[in-house]
């Protein structure tokens, strides 16, 4: 393998057919350029799809109440399901596996927040402090709503940054104070959030027992979010908090109109299946393509085991061991694929750099992708693969090669 003479003999013979050696090697080089690109558009888009989901729970739970589309006990169908602070804690505690539960109201429609002479339409919520862990709010200054806000009913808030630029611009937001529908919030933090491309920065939070008495929402809960703890699925709570609730607000359990059961788990589930068909879909592409590269290597060296017959009985006929003639011809096909696959290789992921470049300068992501990236496993083991490919592409021309008999190699044309 180290022998400076094979080497310099293998890289005459390369030199001498340039054309040959090219496209032998071009063959190689697209394919693993091929399945480079392809398994980085393939991660690109999951990032993208998956960003769509932002920094929230993904074993998380969504209910709301809906409408009743079935008769039960006498009571007709299309009664309003609404639910209630008692609901929480009904859920709290009779409902084995949940880790953390949350609850969120808004105004309906978009309301004006004041400060001073600027104002805008936004939406405003009242959340308890743990549904931002549910949610996907990240902190971005001050702080998020916390637990003593929701007991002591404080009149806090805290804006969105895209609310934050338009009714503070470049000062800071902190400590300051903003007015919705007459009443005041001292404003505690900002956030961001990378759902929506966004738009969920184009909200107000208030602390939940604030937002329930201000607003005249007593005992009213909209939405409730919950996560389960690990190995608990989200589908076996989901069935029980339908069940509790149905015995509770006296409607049937099968009636799917009844309640809205967000499943993200379930969501999160059917895309990874998704991403995983893509993967093994694109994965087969491009090692079929390598495959017909790899399988233009071995019939290029069997005309150039052909080519040298009278070489190689000349080697044989001074001493040759088969082994010797074995591993030259292996290592010039293992030279011809290493080196044109590692140069795919890395085409592949300059072009991926590139894009990954563009999408940032253009001010991140298009909707539904996002970093185009190929994991470090992959690429190893596409070296790997690529080492095994190009001995296996010259063992059959090198075999031919050892069994060449010295006599009748001399008397070939």
């Amino acid at each position: 393998m180290f022998d400076i003479d094979k080497w310099q003999e293998i890289l005459g013979t390369m030199r001498r057919n340039k054309l040959r050696t090219f496209l032998t090697a071009f063959g190689v080089f697209w394919g693993i350029f091929m399945l480079v690109l392809l398994l980085g558009a393939g991660k690109g888009m999951e990032n993208g799809i998956f960003k769509e989901f932002g920094s929230g729970a993904r074993n998380s739970l969504y209910i709301s109440g809906g409408k009743t589309s079935i008769p039960y006990n006498g009571l007709k169908p299309g009664r309003e399901i609404k639910l209630t602070n008692v609901d929480q804690d009904a859920i709290r505690r009779q409902i084995d596996g949940v880790e953390l539960l949350a609850t969120r109201n808004r105004l309906f429609g978009e309301y004006t927040i004041m400060r001073g002479t600027k104002n805008g339409s936004y939406q405003v919520f009242g959340a308890s402090a743990d549904f931002f862990d549910l949610n996907g709010e990240v902190l971005h200054s001050g702080r998020l709503l916390n637990p003593m806000d929701v007991i002591e009913r404080r009149k806090v808030m805290i804006l969105g940054e895209k609310v934050r630029k338009v009714l503070f611009g470049d000062e800071s937001a902190l400590g300051q104070y903003v007015q919705v529908k007459g009443v005041f919030f001292k404003i505690v933090g900002t956030f961001t959030n990378t759902q929506n491309q966004g738009r969920n920065e184009e909200r107000a939070y208030t602390p939940f027992s604030t937002f329930q008495t201000t607003f005249n929402q007593y005992n009213q809960v909209q939405l409730m979010g919950l996560t389960t703890h690990a190995g608990i699925p989200v589908k076996q709570v989901e069935d029980q908090v339908r069940v509790l609730l149905a015995t509770r607000h006296k409607f049937d359990p099968t009636d799917k109109e009844a309640l809205n059961l967000e499943n993200n788990e379930e969501e999160v589930q059917r895309f990874q299946g998704l991403f995983t068909g893509i993967k093994l879909f694109v994965s087969i592409i491009g090692v079929l393509t390598l495959v017909a590269g790899v399988v233009g290597v071995s019939n290029i060296m069997l005309i150039i085991v052909q080519e040298r017959t009278r070489e190689i009985g000349v080697r044989k006929a001074l001493g040759a061991t088969p082994w010797s003639i074995i591993s030259m011809i292996l290592q010039e096909s293992v030279v011809i694929t290493g080196l044109s696959g590692y140069l795919g290789l890395l085409a592949g992921v300059a072009v991926l750099d590139a894009v990954r470049y563009a999408l940032d300068q253009a001010g991140g992501t298009t909707s539904y992708f996002d970093r185009p990236e190929v994991d470090v496993t992959v690429a190893i083991g596409a070296i790997l693969l690529l080492v095994i490919a190009g001995a296996i592409a010259g063992l059959v021309p090198a075999m031919k090669a050892a069994n060449v008999k010295p006599i009748e190699a001399l008397r070939a044309e």
